[in-house]
């Protein structure tokens, strides 16, 4: 039995590992990644989880049933996004806070920019310090009545200014537009100065002048504070019920308490609805050539189905930005892997396929790579090297991924190790192989039951060789007829899949399992059809007697066969 090395220990066990195959993913590639699964969560632990990208075929989902094992995980793109890189754990506003709460709480928390969400979560500014700023000291000062200008509600500058109200008590939670008088010199130049707005605008701040508060009572303005914790005479706070005046007692003096009532505003009346967000599944890539430029110091992640807010992050947050931890089976190069395994961390590579693509790695990784006949085959001898031994559904599922890519030993790929590894799997098991077989390849028939398009993507891998890019699917049948029934429209499909792909050749390997025997479907550049040598059974179809395994015999041909063509 081949010898291996046993699988370093794991960094950051804390974050899921996944354990996928490459896609278009046949039985070996799904079960090879359950059985390893399940061998490193007994070696060692944590949280690590079965995965695929790609749609399970009917045979495979016959074995999972069998074996009473749930689905792997289906993963389709591991590129880090928005959703992987922002903080979860996000410090809001609401937008009736004022101006003060919400400046406080970014003072509080070091904070340049906070999100403002309604009720519902969803995102409706960012401001920042310096938007307030500006928006606390307006620039455009005409005659001073930007600065007197204050959208807020009465109960708001109340709140601000830790003030009681009294007087009239209607409609004190009504944003309007106000204007801020301070009554500072005699009453009549605060006559004067109060008479140039309408008086159901003006909110006229003194101290203890009781002139001045009859003034305000006077001219019915829209609210009286009065400041430095006075209380108004009774008999002008039954004129202010009467005249519809509310009056705020605030504690500060008078240029504090001004100075509050314009930081009384509510945020959503000031909030600038133009900042750049991204939705959880932006990929990193756009996002830093989307944010390299900006000045804009926290960016919200949105959900994209409720529009709610996920998450932010800062531009210190894409420096070191954590990558899915893969482990990979059943294949060896990028172009096989679920999309985004380059910008992924891979772990290790558990693989029975030839060295090829361009697999390159930042760290140091286990790389286990075994002349067998499949891939789990090799999680079994890891299994009785520990001398583990799996339970019965892992070992459903690995015996499974081994009859299924050595056609029950039989394909040229086969080892006396699948052979001994599969007669302890079965024991384990309680499986009689035989009747296994049967019922394995029984159990559906992928030209019967899927469109031509997706029978071809069921199980199919690109090569490029010589500058030629292959495709090669490959089906296993129990006989023949249901691709003779649909010969002209797997042609079609692979025509089509040619110039969706931007292939030079494509070609369908269908397997007689019971005959040991395959025909060869091909399309696409004709060089490479007048190069084989194989009898045409009739138009673009070519019968290969005992050809049966893709890795081992038809790939070594076609790769052979193009070597000597032209580069296309």
């Amino acid at each position: 039995m081949a010898r291996l090395f046993i699988p370093l220990l794991f960094l950051f066990l804390m974050d899921p590992i996944y354990v996928i195959g490459h896609r278009n993913p046949d039985t070996d590639a799904i079960c090879a990644a359950i059985g390893y699964a399940a061998y490193l969560r007994e070696v060692r632990g944590g949280e690590i989880i079965p995965a695929c990208c790609g749609e399970i075929n009917a045979r495979t989902n016959w074995v999972l049933k069998q074996a009473g094992v749930e689905p792997p995980k289906l993963l389709l793109d591991v590129r880090p996004t928005a959703g992987i890189v922002c903080r979860r754990e996000v410090l809001t506003a609401k937008p009736k806070e004022t101006f003060l709460s919400v400046y406080r709480k970014m003072m509080e928390h070091n904070f340049r920019s906070i999100p403002v969400v309604d009720e519902e979560g969803r995102l409706l500014g960012m401001p920042t310090i310096q938007e307030m700023a500006q928006l606390f000291l307006p620039s455009d000062a005409k005659h001073g009545a930007a600065n007197r200008e204050v959208v807020t509600s009465v109960q708001n500058m109340a709140a601000a200014m830790g003030g009681s109200l009294i007087g009239a008590l209607e409609g004190n939670d009504r944003v309007e537009d106000l204007v801020l008088v301070v009554a500072a010199s005699s009453v009549e130049t605060s006559r004067d100065r109060a008479s140039q707005f309408p008086p159901r605008q003006v909110v006229l701040v003194t101290g203890d002048r009781p002139e001045v508060h009859a003034l305000a009572m006077e001219l019915g303005v829209r609210c009286l504070v009065v400041t430095g914790g006075f209380t108004p005479w009774e008999s002008l706070l039954a004129q202010a019920k009467a005249k519809g005046v509310s009056v705020i007692r605030a504690p500060q003096d008078t240029a504090s308490a001004s100075q509050l009532i314009r930081f009384s505003r509510p945020i959503a009346e000031a909030l600038v609805h133009e900042f750049l967000s991204f939705t959880t599944r932006t990929p990193l890539r756009e996002i830093i050539h989307a944010v390299q430029d900006s000045h804009q110091p926290l960016f919200p992640v949105i959900d994209e189905e409720s529009g709610r807010l996920e998450g932010v992050f800062s531009k210190s947050d894409l420096v070191e930005v954590p990558r899915t931890k893969l482990v990979l089976v059943d294949h060896n190069e990028f172009s096989q892997a679920v999309a985004g395994a380059d910008e992924a961390e891979i772990l290790e590579v558990i693989d029975h396929h030839r060295l090829s693509g361009n697999l390159r790695t930042k760290e140091p990784v286990r790389f286990i790579n075994e002349p067998v006949g499949s891939t789990s085959t090799i999680v079994g001898i890891m299994y009785r090297m520990r001398g583990l031994t799996p339970d019965k559904g892992t070992a459903i599922c690995l015996c499974a991924g081994l009859i299924s890519d050595t056609l029950h030993l039989t394909s040229p790929t086969t080892t006396q190790t699948d052979r001994e590894i599969l007669e302890w799997l079965s024991q384990v098991a309680g499986v009689d192989a035989a009747q296994f077989v049967k019922d394995f390849f029984a159990a559906g028939s992928l030209l019967r039951e899927a469109t031509p398009a997706r029978a071809i993507e069921g199980d199919r891998k690109v090569f490029e060789e010589n500058g030629w890019r292959i495709s090669i699917s490959q089906i296993e049948e129990m006989g023949l007829d249901e691709f003779w029934k649909k010969q002209a429209e797997l042609h079609e499909a692979l025509t089509a899949l040619c110039k969706a792909h931007n292939l030079h050749f494509a070609c369908l390997m269908v397997t007689d399992i019971t005959m040991h025997h395959s025909v060869l479907l091909i399309a696409g550049d004709k060089r490479v059809a007048t190069a084989i040598d194989y009898h045409e059974r009739s138009p673009q179809v070519y019968d290969m007697p005992g050809v049966v395994s893709r890795k081992k015999q038809l790939f070594p041909y076609l790769s052979n066969l193009v070597s000597k063509l032209t580069p296309p």
